[in-house]
Order: C-alpha cells, then sequence, then structure tokens
C-alpha cells in the first residue's frame, strides 16, 4: 500500500488541511483501478489529528488484506460540525472532500462502496455524517463514541465549557437540539431502511460508557438496527485497533465469505 499526504486548501473550512491516504500500490493495481477499491473514512479524536490512525494502528495492513482506500480527513477539534466561525468542517467531510478526492483519484464515493467509522469525537463524526447524510454511506462505526450530550451541563473544566460552548451554544440546550446524536436517531427510526448499517463499542472502564449505553437503549426501545459491542477496555488505542479490525472483517460491509 501506499500512504498519501495531500495538503490542500479547503474551501469549507479557509484554511490549508493535511489530509492522510492509504491507496494501493502498484502491484495491487495490476488488474485493478482504484475505483474497484472500497473506500472509507477514518475520523480522529478530539487530542488526536489526521495521522493518528496511520501511526497508532496497523490499519495500513488491514486495508491491504481487504482491498480498501483509505481516508484519514483533518477534524481540528471541531467535533466535525458547521462551525459558527465559518470553519464548516461538516460539510467539507460530506460534500467538499469526497467531490475533491472523486476528481483527484477516480475513487468509487458510491453508497454500497462507502463506510465511515472514528474514535470518540470522530464516534460523533461518523455517526452524524451517517444519520444525516445516510445516502451517502452503507456502514459507519463508533468506536468510544460521544455518542450523546446529556453530560455537557456537568462540565466542570472552564476551559472545555468554553470551547464546548462556541461549537454547541448553550450546553444546558445541547441535548435535545439538532447536535444531539440521540435526535439523529429519532429521526432515522422513522424510515431505518434509509440508514446505515451501524456498529458501536465501548470499553466498560470508559468514560464516555453512559452514553453509549443510553445510545445502545434508545436504539432497542425504537426499533432501530444497532450492533453494539461492550468489553474490557479503557479509552485507548489498544481498545480502538481491536475494533477497527472488528468492525472491518466482521461488519462492513460483510463478512469476508460474502463480500
Amino acid at each position: 500500500m501506499a500512504l498519501l499526504r495531500v495538503d490542500h486548501s479547503s474551501v469549507c473550512v479557509k484554511v490549508n488541511l493535511p489530509l492522510y491516504l492509504i491507496l494501493p500500490s502498484l502491484g495491487s493495481l495490476k488488474e485493478k483501478t482504484l475505483a474497484d477499491f472500497r473506500v472509507l473514512y477514518l475520523l480522529h479524536g478530539l487530542s488526536d489529528d489526521a495521522s493518528a490512525w496511520q501511526r497508532y494502528t496497523n490499519i495500513e495492513i488491514l486495508a491491504r488484506e481487504l482491498d480498501l482506500a483509505v481516508i484519514m480527513p483533518t477534524g481540528g477539534r471541531s467535533m466535525y460540525t458547521d462551525m459558527s466561525n465559518g470553519q464548516a468542517y461538516f460539510s467539507y467531510l460530506t460534500e467538499e472532500l469526497p467531490e475533491y478526492l472523486r476528481k483527484l483519484f477516480s475513487l468509487n464515493f458510491s453508497r454500497e462502496n462507502t463506510a465511515i467509522a472514528g474514535l470518540s469525537m470522530g464516534g460523533y463524526g461518523a455517526f452524524k455524517a451517517a444519520l444525516l447524510r445516510p445516502e451517502l454511506y452503507s456502514a459507519a462505526g463508533s468506536f468510544s463514541g460521544m455518542l450523546g450530550l446529556q453530560f455537557f451541563p456537568k462540565i466542570e473544566d472552564e476551559s472545555m465549557r468554553r470551547e464546548f460552548t462556541q461549537l454547541f451554544g448553550d450546553l444546558n440546550r445541547a441535548a435535545g437540539s439538532p447536535d444531539d446524536p440521540l435526535v439523529w436517531l429519532e429521526n432515522a427510526a422513522k424510515s431505518p431502511a434509509a440508514y446505515p448499517r451501524l456498529f458501536a463499542s465501548c470499553g466498560r472502564q470508559d468514560a464516555l460508557l453512559p452514553l453509549n449505553r443510553i445510545f445502545q437503549q434508545r436504539a432497542f426501545e425504537l426499533g432501530f438496527p444497532l450492533t453494539y459491542v461492550e468489553q474490557d477496555g479503557i479509552h485507548d488505542w489498544f481498545f480502538w485497533q481491536d475494533q477497527i479490525a472488528y468492525f472491518l472483517k466482521h461488519f462492513y460491509p460483510a463478512p469476508l465469505e460474502a463480500a
């Protein structure tokens, strides 16, 4: 496989952004084109950057085994939202970036060929993309994702409160707002067949476990299909390495023998 870094100017975010891609090397393209490879977006967490998945996991090995083209975009600390300062990270992820890469590399971004996943903040972003733009993805994965905003009023760290207030407005009203994953889920439950297959996992020792359990329980109550995995683990790369491998080999887009 080939690892590429593309530094490019984004219309939506209004700055130059680094973008990492794992693409097949020449040997893998003898009888194929890039359009024959499935596409996976991998989103980083709040304290990481676009290089994190490639640095801390074996995603390049998995991409080679499974014929994947992997896209690892920059999300900053945006929670993959269209921010009030004009930096539109969600629009960048779901509109500008696929158009750019389709023209640049002729990748196949058809719905059945495309999945999205992420950890922590990236889990929030992956489910946001999947539930607000379901026509773009066949599957979505959240690993230790921030799948609810119910605990925002209890945040004690003042700098974190200021940061999240800039992103979401009044933190006392964030739960139940259009930014709340539970609201996305409620809307998706009205026509579940139109949405990507969802996979969520969280470690039992992770501080975000309560939010994941609430999301899982609400999906069950609504009858919305969600594959949910809970096992021992904390908020770290050992857990996320296991989860991305499981997600790719057993969930997206199907078990290997049926792919």
